[in-house]
C-alpha cells in the first residue's frame, strides 16, 4: 500500500495522457518501438524524482521526453539515423487522411532532429514559441528560425504532392 500512495496520481496521468505522450514520442523518434522506449525512460525519471516534482507532473514528463530525445540524437550524431515506417493509429474510414498523415510523418522524419523537435512542439503539441524555447533550453529566436527553416524544408519535401494531386506532374508542364 505504501508504494501506491507514493506514486499517487501516476496511474491517472498515464491513463489520461499516455496516448498523447506516446504519439509525441513516436514523432520525436521516428518509430513506435523507439517512442515506447522513450516514454518508458521518461516515466522512470519521473518516478525517480516524484517527491521533488510537486506540480505539473505532465509538464515535467514532456520536458523529460524532449530532453531524452535530444540526448539520444546527440549520442548518434555521427551515425545516421535508421528510421522505420510509422504505423499511425487507424481512423474510421479515413484512408485518405491516413495516407496524408503517414506521408507527413515520413516527411517530418527527413528533417534534422532539432527542426523536427521544434515543429513537433509548436504544431503538434501547440506550444508557444516561449514554451518551446523553455522545453528545449534555447532562445525564442532559435525556435523561430528553426521553425521557419523546418517549415520551408517540409514545403520543399511536399511540393510535388500538389502537382501529383492536380495531375500536373508531367503532361501539363
Amino acid at each position: 500500500m505504501r508504494r501506491k500512495k507514493r506514486f499517487e496520481g501516476l496511474d491517472v496521468l498515464v491513463a489520461e495522457r499516455g496516448s498523447a505522450l506516446l504519439a509525441t514520442a513516436v514523432l520525436l523518434t521516428g518509430s513506435r518501438a523507439a517512442g515506447e522506449d522513450l516514454v518508458q525512460a521518461a516515466l522512470e525519471r519521473l518516478m525517480r524524482n516524484w517527491s521533488r516534482v510537486h506540480s505539473d507532473k505532465e509538464g515535467y514528463l514532456r520536458r523529460t521526453l524532449y530532453h531524452l530525445a535530444v540526448d539520444r540524437w546527440r549520442l548518434r550524431r555521427r551515425r545516421p539515423e535508421v528510421l522505420t515506417e510509422i504505423e499511425p493509429p487507424g481512423q474510421a474510414d479515413g484512408t485518405e487522411t491516413l495516407h496524408l498523415r503517414h506521408a507527413l510523418i515520413q516527411a517530418l522524419a527527413l528533417l534534422p532532429p532539432r527542426q523536427r523537435a521544434v515543429l513537433v512542439l509548436r504544431y503538434w503539441e501547440q506550444l508557444s514559441e516561449a514554451e518551446a524555447a523553455e522545453v528545449l533550453g534555447c532562445s525564442v529566436g532559435t525556435v523561430k528560425s528553426t521553425a521557419s527553416r523546418g517549415l520551408a524544408r517540409l514545403r520543399e519535401l511536399t511540393a510535388h504532392w500538389v502537382l501529383e494531386d492536380a495531375g500536373l506532374n508531367g503532361a501539363g508542364r
